[in-house]
């Protein structure tokens, strides 16, 4: 991949890494424990409170996952890697990056 290319893919990963570091700080407040106690609120007001929490909880895994993924990319950038596969070091197509920046492997080793 050539180097316009790669500071191209280079500034995507780091807006969409900038991105996602947002919106989890943002859920914070959604993740905080639930308060139990029933005098302050209902029954189903607290398990609506406990599965809005889960939910954000399961997003902020999700963020986080695809913040480690853009990461690596950002490592094998910095390496002079990106673009070539993790498993097999072959070139990983240029369609298949340009959906996915972050993506470590060609399609064959990723099936």
């Amino acid at each position: 991949m050539e180097m316009p290319e790669r500071a191209r893919m280079k500034e995507r990963l780091q807006a969409k890494l900038a991105e996602l570091e947002t919106l989890d700080a943002s859920g914070a407040e959604i993740r905080r424990p639930v308060e139990l106690d029933q005098q302050v609120q209902g029954r189903l007001s607290r398990m609506d409170a406990i599965q809005v929490q889960a939910m954000a909880e399961a997003g902020s895994r999700r963020r986080q996952a695809e913040q480690a993924r853009i990461r690596a990319a950002l490592a094998r950038i910095a390496e002079g890697e990106y673009g070539y596969c993790v498993a097999c070091g072959e070139p990983i197509a240029a369609r298949r990056l340009e959906n996915d920046p972050a993506v470590p492997n060609c399609v064959d080793c990723a099936a």
